[in-house]
C-alpha cells in the first residue's frame, strides 16, 4: 500500500508538477503531547486563498485519509490551515499520540490532486519497555548472486512510528524503504532497509542505522562494516565437521559390509547358518507393542517352499 501511494505521488507530479509543485520541507518533526504542531507546505503557483487545499494523513498501517479541507471551518478547534500567496500551513492544536504519522498537503488542479512529498509527525515518545534495535547484514553468497547488499533495520515494539536514518561512514543516505506490522496489542515493528551496490558493501566502510523515538535527541544507533573473514565463516565452521562425518560414514560401511558377509556367506566365517525365525507376531510385553519381521527370499519358487516348511514347523 506505501509504495502504491508513493507511485502516485510521483505520477501526479510528473504529470502536473509542470504547472503546480508542492513542497513540504520538513520531512521530519518531533512535537510533544498537548502541544501546537505546524506542518508548512509551499507551492510554485498562487494557492488562490487556499480554496482547493486538503491535508491528509497516513497512520503506520493504514490507508491515507482526508483529515482537512481549508476550505471548510469544521473542526477549526482541532486543525487550522493558515494560507499566504505560495504556502500553507496546517496547525495541530492540542495534539496527542494517535496522530503520529505522515501528513501531505495536496491540491485540486482541475480535475486531479497535487500531493506534496510528505511529513512526518512524531508526537511524544514511541519508545516502550519492549524496544530493541537489531541491524540485520546480507549474506555473503545472495549479494554475489544479486550484485547488491541488503541491509535492514528492524525497530520492535514501538507505540508510534520513530525517525530512521542511514549513514555509510558519516554521510548521510537517501531515506529507506519501511514497512510495518502491527501487533495485537497495537505495538509497531518497523522494518527499513537500504539497497547498495556490493562494491560499496564490501569497501570496508561503516554502514550505521540511527534510531530516533522522541524530541530529547537521544538516539540508538546500529552500526556495522563487511568483514572477509565472517564470509568464509560458514566454510570454517563446516570443516569442524568433516573429519568426524567421514570416520562416521567408513565405520557404518565397514559394519554393512560385516553384516552382508555374515549373512550371505556364514561359511566362509567358519559359522554355522542360523534357522529361520518365527512368523511374524504381535505380543504386548510389559506394555510395549513390539513386531519382528522375517524377510524371505526374493525367489518366487524358494519363497513358497520355505513359507510351507515354516508352516509345517509351526503346526508341529
Amino acid at each position: 500500500m506505501n509504495m502504491i501511494f508513493a507511485e502516485y505521488l510521483l505520477l501526479s507530479s510528473l504529470v502536473l508538477g509542470v504547472q503546480l509543485f508542492l513542497h513540504q520541507t520538513q520531512r521530519i518533526q518531533f512535537v510533544e503531547v498537548s502541544d501546537t504542531a505546524k506542518i508548512h507546505c509551499s507551492s510554485t503557483e498562487n494557492l488562490e486563498g487556499g480554496s482547493n487545499m486538503f491535508w491528509y494523513l497516513r497512520r503506520e498501517g493504514e490507508k491515507p485519509t482526508c483529515i482537512k479541507r481549508c476550505l471548510d471551518d469544521q473542526n477549526v478547534s482541532k486543525f487550522a490551515c493558515k494560507h499566504e500567496t505560495h504556502s500553507s500551513t496546517l496547525e495541530i492544536n492540542n495534539v496527542q499520540k494517535t496522530e503520529s504519522g505522515i501528513y501531505y498537503c495536496a491540491y485540486r488542479y482541475s480535475s486531479y490532486l497535487i500531493f506534496g512529498n510528505g511529513s512526518m509527525l512524531i508526537v511524544g515518545d514511541s519508545y516502550t519497555k519492549s524496544s530493541w534495535v537489531m541491524l540485520l547484514v546480507p549474506f555473503p553468497r545472495d549479494s554475489q548472486v544479486t550484485g547488491t547488499a541488503n541491509l535492514a533495520c528492524v525497530i520492535y515494539g514501538v507505540s508510534s512510528p520513530v525517525h530512521v536514518s542511514w549513514s555509510v561512514s558519516g554521510e548521510l543516505q537517501e531515506q529507506g524503504l519501511t514497512r510495518s506490522l502491527k501487533a495485537k496489542d497495537g505495538s509497531l515493528t518497523l522494518i527499513t532497509h537500504i539497497s547498495v551496490p556490493m562494491d560499496t558493501w564490501t569497501s570496508g566502510k561503516n554502514f550505521t542505522c540511527e534510531v530516533k523515538f522522541n524530541s530529547s535527541g537521544n538516539s540508538v544507533k546500529k552500526s556495522t562494516r563487511y568483514s572477509a573473514a565472517s564470509s568464509t565463516a560458514p566454510a570454517r565452521e563446516c570443516s569442524h565437521y568433516i573429519v568426524p562425518l567421514a570416520a562416521g560414514a567408513g565405520l557404518l560401511l565397514l559394519v554393512v559390509s560385516l553384516s552382508l558377509v555374515w549373512t550371505l556367506c556364514p561359511s566362509t566365517l567358519g559359522l554355522k547358518p542360523r534357522t529361520s525365525a518365527p512368523p511374524a507376531s504381535e505380543e504386548p510385553q510389559g506394555g510395549i507393542l513390539y513386531a519382528h519381521l522375517d524377510f524371505d527370499s526374493r525367489n518366487h519358487k524358494g519363497r513358497t517352499m520355505q513359507r510351507s516348511a515354516r508352516e509345517k514347523r509351526v503346526k508341529a
